[in-house]
C-alpha cells in the first residue's frame, strides 16, 4: 500500500531514466560511446551469416536447383493452361463465379475489372500474373493448413511456428530474396517461393485460430457420438471452423497478389508486375498507374469472391435456388462461347484495334500539375521538411537556423523552451497523472535533440521500462534482447533513421486516419466513398504508390514519408470506423437516455469503448509503415531499408539479412507493445 504523498515506484523509475538521459546529453563530449556505439564492440554477425550460407549452399544447393527445375515445369504448365482459355470465356467464368457467390453487384464489378485488363491491352501479362497466384495460393493454403493444424495440436510446435510466422511476415521480402536466389537460381521459381513465404502465414494463423475456437459443446457432442480423434478433427473441428479457414484463404490470396511485382523483379517473366516495374524505371507515371490498376483490380475481385465464399452459410447449397440454376446453365454457355471463339478470332484474342491506352493523357496531366503549381508544391515540401521532419530527426537545436527558419536559436530561446517544457510536464502530471508527465518530458527532449541525437543507453532503458509498464518483465526482456541485437550487430544508427521516418508516418496516419474513420462512422455516404479508396491503396503495388509522389515532389525523405502514409493510413481509417460502428447498442441507448449530446456520445462513450479496436488499427498501421520502408528506400532514404538493398545489390547475404531481421525486430516489438497497450485499455474501459 502506497502511503499518502509517496512517489509511485513507476514514476521514480522514469525520473531516474529521464535524469540519466539529461545527464548523458550534458556530458556529450565526455561520453561519445553513448551516442555512437563503438565499432570495436560490434559482433561480426554479417560474416557469420555469410559463412553459414556458403556452407549451406555447398551442401544443399544441388537439391534446391533440382526442385527449381521441377517447379518451373509445373509453372509453365499452369501458365499454358490459363493462357489457352479465350479471354471471353475467362471473363464469363469469373463473372459467373462472382454472381453465384455474391450476386449481381459483384458480378458487374468483376466483369468490368476483367474487361479492363483486355481493353488496355494487358491480357496476356495479366494472365501470366494470375498463373503465379493460381499456383502459389493452393500450395500456400495446403502448407498453411498443415502448419496451423500442427500448431493447434502441439503446444511445443506452436512455440516454434508462431515466431517463425512473425518473422516471415515482418522481414521485408527483399531481405530473403538473396538466399532464395542463391538456392534456386534466377527465374520464375524464385518469385513463386517468395510468394509462398509471404502468403503462408495468414493461413497458418487463421487455421490455428479457427480450430481453437470450436466450442467445447461441439467437441463433446462429437465425442459422445463415438467419433475417433481423427474423425473428431476432420468431421467436427474442420467443418465447424470452415468460415475462419476460408477467411485464411482470402488473406492468403491477397498476400500472394501483393508479391506480384517483387516476383517479377527476380522472376523475369512477362507479366503485369514486370510492366509496372519497367514503367517505373522509366518514370512513366501513366503507364505504371494503368498497369498497377490491373493488380489492384485482380486483387479486389479475388478478395470479394473469396470473402463471399467465407461468409456463405455452410449449409447453403450451390445447386439449389436461382444461383444454382445459373450453374446449370453456365457449363453449356461456356461450351458455346468456347466454340464461338474458334469461329470468331476476336472472342479468342482481344483485337489490338480495340485497345484503349490513355497513358499519355495521364502523363500530360501530371506534367501540367507540376509546372502550374510548382511554387505551391515547393512550399509544402519545405514547410513539412524544415518544420516537422527535421526537428524529429535532428532536433530543434540543429534545425533552427537563419537558412531554415529565418532566425538563430539563441540561448534565451533555449531557456524559454526548457521553461515551457517543465511547466507543461508539471501541468500534465498534476491534471492527468505521472504517465502523462513522463510522455511530455520525453517528447520535449526528443523534439529538442532529435531521435538520432539521443543517447542509446537512455533510449534502451526508456523502451525497456515502457515495455515493463505495459506488459511486465517478459515483454521488457524481449525489448531488451531485440534492441540489444540492433546495437551489437552495428545497425543502431540505421534503425533510428528507420524509426524516425516510420514513427512520424504512423503518428500522422493515426491522427489523420482516425479523423477520417470518425467522420466515416458518422456518415454512410462518406463511408461508401472512402471504401474504394482504401481498397485501391491497400491493393495497389507498393512501387506504384511511389510514382505520383516522385513525379510531384522529386526524390527525398518527404516523398518517402508521403508514400509510407499512403499505404499505412488504411488500417487507421478502417479500424477506427469499424470500432465506432460496432459499439454495443445498449451503451449508446443508455448514454442518450442520460442526455448526452452527439459530441459527448462520441468522445465519452463511443471512442473509449472502441479504444481496443482503434489501437489494433494503430498496430496494423505500424506494421504497414515498416513494410513500406524498403520501398521508400528507393527514393533516397537511409536506414535499414537501404541496407537491405545494399545487401541484395552486392550479393551480401549477411548485410541484407541483419538489416531485414532488424526491421522485423522493430515490427514485432511494436506489435507486442501495442497489443499490451490494447489489453490494458480493455481492462480499464468500463
Amino acid at each position: 500500500m502506497i502511503r499518502r504523498g509517496a512517489i509511485p515506484t513507476g514514476a521514480l523509475a522514469w525520473a531516474v531514466v529521464l535524469a540519466g538521459m539529461l545527464g548523458l546529453l550534458a556530458l556529450r563530449g565526455s561520453v561519445p560511446w553513448a551516442f555512437s556505439y563503438p565499432s570495436d564492440w560490434v559482433l561480426p554477425a554479417t560474416r557469420w551469416l555469410n559463412v553459414g550460407m556458403d556452407w549451406f549452399i555447398a551442401w544443399f544447393g544441388p537439391g534446391f536447383r533440382a526442385a527449381s527445375a521441377f517447379l518451373e515445369w509445373i509453372m509453365a504448365g499452369v501458365r499454358w493452361l490459363i493462357l489457352v482459355v479465350p479471354w471471353s470465356v475467362m471473363l464469363l467464368l469469373i463473372t459467373l463465379a462472382a454472381y453465384v457467390l455474391s450476386g449481381l453487384r459483384l458480378a458487374v464489378f468483376a466483369c468490368l475489372a476483367v474487361l479492363y485488363m483486355a481493353v488496355i491491352g494487358y491480357w496476356r501479362e495479366s494472365m501470366n500474373s494470375l498463373s503465379l497466384v493460381a499456383l502459389s495460393v493452393p500450395v500456400s493454403v495446403i502448407v498453411g493448413f498443415g502448419l496451423g493444424a500442427w500448431a493447434f495440436l502441439s503446444a511445443r510446435a506452436d512455440r516454434v511456428i508462431r515466431p517463425a510466422m512473425d518473422l516471415l511476415q515482418t522481414i521485408p521480402a527483399f531481405a530473403y530474396l538473396l538466399p532464395i536466389l542463391l538456392l534456386f537460381g534466377f527465374g520464375p521459381v524464385v518469385g513463386l517461393i517468395a510468394s509462398l513465404l509471404y502468403a503462408v502465414p495468414p493461413m497458418v494463423r487463421n487455421t490455428a485460430l479457427g480450430l481453437g475456437s470450436v466450442g467445447a459443446e461441439v467437441i463433446e457432442a462429437g465425442t459422445m457420438s463415438g467419433a475417433t480423434p481423427r474423425q473428431l478433427f476432420w468431421r467436427v473441428r474442420v467443418p465447424t471452423a470452415r468460415r475462419q479457414l476460408l477467411l485464411g484463404v482470402n488473406q492468403t490470396t491477397m498476400a500472394a497478389f501483393s508479391m506480384v511485382i517483387i516476383a517479377s523483379i527476380i522472376g523475369g517473366t512477362a507479366d503485369i508486375g514486370w510492366e509496372v516495374l519497367s514503367s517505373i524505371r522509366k518514370a512513366e507515371f501513366g503507364q505504371s498507374l494503368i498497369a498497377g490498376l490491373v493488380i489492384a483490380l485482380m486483387a479486389m475481385v479475388m478478395d470479394r469472391i473469396t470473402g463471399a465464399l467465407a461468409s456463405r452459410d455452410a449449409t447453403q447449397s450451390a445447386s439449389t435456388g436461382p444461383r444454382g440454376r445459373v450453374l446449370g446453365l453456365a457449363a453449356g454457355l461456356v461450351v458455346v462461347l468456347a466454340g464461338l471463339s474458334q469461329a470468331f478470332p476476336a472472342l479468342a484474342d482481344y483485337p489490338q484495334g480495340w485497345v484503349v491506352f490513355p497513358a499519355e493523357t495521364l502523363n500530360a496531366g501530371v506534367d501540367y500539375l507540376v509546372v502550374e503549381f510548382s511554387q505551391q508544391i515547393e512550399a509544402i515540401k519545405k514547410v513539412a521538411f524544415f518544420y516537422v521532419m527535421l526537428p524529429v530527426k535532428l532536433g530543434l537545436v540543429q534545425t533552427i537556423s537563419p537558412f531554415s527558419w529565418g532566425f538563430a536559436f539563441t540561448d534565451t530561446m533555449k531557456a524559454g523552451y526548457a521553461a515551457v517544457s517543465v511547466a507543461l510536464t508539471v501541468l500534465g502530471g498534476w491534471r492527468l497523472g505521472w504517465p502523462a508527465a513522463v510522455v511530455i518530458a520525453f517528447c520535449a527532449m526528443l523534439l529538442f535533440y532529435g531521435l538520432t541525437g539521443l543517447p542509446w543507453p537512455a533510449l534502451i532503458a526508456a523502451a525497456v521500462l515502457a515495455a515493463h509498464h505495459l506488459g511486465g518483465w517478459r515483454l521488457a526482456a524481449g525489448v531488451l534482447a531485440g534492441l540489444g541485437f540492433l546495437l551489437v550487430c552495428g545497425v543502431w544508427a540505421e534503425a533510428m533513421l528507420s524509426l524516425y521516418l516510420s514513427g512520424l508516418a504512423v503518428l500522422l496516419c493515426f491522427l489523420l486516419g482516425g479523423l477520417i474513420g470518425i467522420l466515416a462512422s458518422e456518415s454512410d455516404a462518406l463511408s461508401s466513398a472512402v471504401r474504394p479508396v482504401n481498397d485501391t491503396l491497400q491493393t495497389m503495388p507498393l512501387f506504384v504508390l511511389l510514382i505520383p509522389f516522385v513525379m510531384i515532389f522529386k526524390i527525398g525523405e518527404f516523398t518517402a514519408l508521403l508514400a509510407i502514409m499512403a499505404y499505412a493510413i488504411v488500417p487507421s481509417i478502417r479500424y477506427t470506423e469499424h470500432g465506432l460502428r460496432n459499439v454495443p447498442g445498449e451503451a449508446i441507448e443508455a448514454a442518450l437516455c442520460s442526455g448526452c449530446t452527439r459530441w459527448q456520445l462520441l468522445w465519452r462513450v463511443k471512442i473509449p469503448l472502441a479504444a481496443p479496436v482503434i489501437l489494433l488499427g494503430l498496430n496494423q498501421t505500424i506494421m504497414y509503415a515498416i513494410a513500406m520502408l524498403v520501398i521508400a528506400a528507393l527514393v533516397g532514404t537511409n536506414g535499414l531499408g537501404q541496407q537491405v538493398y545494399i545487401g541484395l545489390g552486392d550479393g551480401d547475404f549477411g548485410v541484407g539479412m541483419v538489416a531485414g531481421i532488424g526491421m522485423a525486430i522493430i515490427a514485432m516489438l511494436a506489435d507486442r507493445m501495442t497489443q499490451a497497450l490494447s489489453g490494458a485499455t480493455q481492462t480499464t474501459t468500463p
